[in-house]
């Protein structure tokens, strides 16, 4: 069994106004930082579309349709000034859900060992009903309510390294007992949400607050010490990672000061807990990250370090897709 890679043409058809951190150029670095030699072994999919009810594992009826109406016509009431609706929103953020359900069916299924969904916009933000924070629909979120109602799971653990706290994620399992939701991120930043004290009704949310300047000995130490001890002894079934890389020290969205290098060691301490608790499966889907040559050096050691944990051959009797980014979409190097 090998790592999964999955993306879509759709990613870059989401577009923002000139000088948006979250932009297309953030898929198109590490689609380049990935057709490189060392990630030959890369099993490459195409992320599929979910359909609008698998929106509903995480998110209030009323809310998508209220946000699908919206995408279609182009225009869509209420969100902040950051959060930016374009003809190409709708494809693209039903490929980004339905590329981490589609890692979800791979990894349980067992035809892969480990998965990275690179789709944008990012997810963690998104609430039960509210748009947020670059995030219309909440990726992790429908990912692991998949994992439980479709594949028998019978418990899912959620580590989310983005330098912003995942208020959407955490919003939608406080009351879940069957998710165990951890972040590290720097506090107070936005959204505001994240402090030590906020637990969760059945002391399933683990919030590990770093303070600007804290860097790779201060974020290790929060994993090493507190959240892979806790994922540990939660025994989940799979392992999924809100894979945010702006707490990197080039990052201008915060001001952590990681390196890839970090977010190797906590990859590959990650795959520790896994191979211990859930057969080594681990899907992690793309957040934030905004500075392009931390994004794509980031996300080079995070996936180099998924690698490292199988052979880099296809499962016998799997049908494989052409490279992830289709050829005719503009600017894709």
């Amino acid at each position: 069994m090998s790592t999964l890679h999955l993306t879509h043409a759709t990613a870059l058809g989401h577009l923002v106004h000139p000088g948006h951190p979250e932009r297309a150029d953030r898929v198109r670095v590490i689609e380049r930082v990935l057709e490189q030699e060392r990630y030959a072994g890369l099993i490459r999919e195409q992320a599929p579309a979910a359909p609008a009810a698998a929106l509903l594992l995480a998110h209030a009826g009323p809310y998508v349709e209220a946000v699908l109406d919206g995408l279609a016509r182009g225009e869509l009431a209420g969100l902040d000034a950051d959060t930016v609706v374009s003809a190409g929103t709708l494809p693209a953020v039903l490929h980004g859900a339905g590329g981490a359900m589609q890692a979800v069916d791979e990894v349980m299924e067992g035809r892969v060992r480990n998965a990275f969904v690179s789709m944008r916009p990012p997810g963690h933000h998104a609430e039960r009903e509210r748009a947020a924070g670059f995030c219309f629909f909440n990726n992790v979120a429908v990912a692991a309510r998949h994992a439980l109602r479709v594949h028998g799971a019978g418990r899912v653990a959620i580590l989310d390294w983005d330098a912003h706290h995942g208020n959407g994620t955490q919003g939608i399992f406080w009351s879940d007992p069957d998710v165990l939701y951890c972040s590290t991120h720097q506090w107070p930043l936005y959204p505001g949400t994240g402090a030590a004290a906020e637990r969760g009704e059945h002391d399933t949310v683990v919030n590990v607050p770093l303070a600007a300047g804290d860097g790779g000995a201060e974020f290790q130490e929060a994993l090493r010490a507190v959240v892979l001890p806790r994922m540990e002894a939660f025994r989940p079934d799979l392992i999924l990672v809100s894979a945010g890389f702006d707490a990197h020290w080039r990052d201008p969205m915060a001001d952590l000061n990681l390196t890839e290098a970090d977010f190797g060691w906590a990859t590959l301490r990650l795959m520790d807990v896994a191979e211990r608790v859930c057969g080594g499966r681990i899907v992690s889907v793309l957040e934030g990250g905004y500075d392009l040559v931390g994004l794509s050096r980031s996300v080079a050691t995070h996936v180099a370090a998924l690698m490292e944990a199988s052979p880099c051959r296809p499962h016998a009797g799997m049908i494989r897709h052409p490279a992830a980014v289709d050829a005719a979409a503009p600017g894709v190097v």
